[in-house]
């Protein structure tokens, strides 16, 4: 198949984000290409392209009782797993399209199939999944079994501390004093590069306020510290709910805006729910 590009007018795209995380959304039903890597590094570039931590691709459903499948594609043109801002965009554009009819509905994923709830004003709900902690789940190499917090010397000069957790993604958490003190970008990073983690990994940086509310930031693999991350939001809270550190429903606070996660039991599913917002249309002429 050759790329998503019309005759004429260019390659039509919108511009959303959720909470700050922001995307270029591509309508490739009905079977067209996904972006090439070098398109998807021209579409994110912030300078010389539209700018976005990411793309998402709308595509035909892959499950029988889906309206529609949405993919994940990094600014390096890397496929991502799961992004739940990405979802919740997803789910507004889709409505926005008509073809989502009604207030609940069900989207796939790359990996699964995930059921949605229009909240209104822009809101959306989205089951998130039940987190898997299990090393060979997430993965993890060096670990036979799941730990409330595992010890790695990432080199010679650095051992960090955190927990892991797969949202169909890989999570590493980190608890911290104050998100405004860490050295994001370092420890982020380090973790990816790190052989632990054989796939990356989203490296999320928590700061407990009370029980219902953390802080968070989150250096994504593939695309660097964004103003918001979905998955890692569940991610931090499931991780610091395990320990009963926080409540099972908590409030994340992120640089680009809060979203709500709730985790009512062990084997249930995560629910993540926040904003969504259009920014602009376009068509894209190389």
């Amino acid at each position: 198949m050759t790329e998503a590009m019309p005759a004429t007018g260019g390659l039509r795209f919108s511009k959303m984000h959720g909470a700050g995380n922001d995307f270029v959304m591509l309508d490739l039903r009905g079977g067209q290409a996904p972006p090439s890597p070098a398109l998807a590094a021209a579409l994110a570039d912030r300078h010389r392209g539209i700018g976005c931590d990411q793309i998402i691709t709308l595509e035909d459903p892959r499950s029988a009782d889906a309206i529609a499948a949405y993919g994940i594609w990094n600014s390096d043109g890397s496929p991502s797993q799961q992004c739940g801002n990405g979802a919740r965009c997803a789910a507004a554009w889709l409505q926005r399209a008509g073809v989502a009819r009604g207030d609940s509905f069900v989207l796939d994923s790359p990996q699964a199939s995930h059921k949605v709830e229009h909240l209104g004003h822009g809101q959306f709900a989205i089951a998130m999944g039940v987190p898997q902690f299990n090393p060979g789940d997430i993965p993890m190499h060096g670990f036979d079994h799941a730990r409330p917090e595992y010890d790695v010397a990432v080199d010679e000069d650095l051992r960090l501390r955190f927990g892991a957790v797969s949202m169909g993604n890989p999570h590493a958490v980190m608890e911290v004093p104050s998100v405004a003190q860490v050295p994001v970008a370092a420890y982020g990073r380090a973790l990816q590069q790190s052989t632990t983690f054989p796939q990356s990994v989203n490296v999320g940086f928590a700061e407990i306020v009370d029980r219902s509310h953390i802080r968070l930031r989150v250096y994504e693999r593939g695309v660097g510290e964004t103003l918001a991350c979905g998955s890692g939001a569940c991610a931090a809270a499931v991780v610091l709910m395990q320990r009963d550190r926080v409540d099972r429903d908590v409030a994340v606070e992120l640089p680009g805006g809060t979203l709500r996660v709730q985790w009512p039991r062990a084997d249930a599913s995560v629910t993540m729910a926040g904003p969504t917002a259009f920014v602009f249309e376009g068509h894209w002429n190389p």
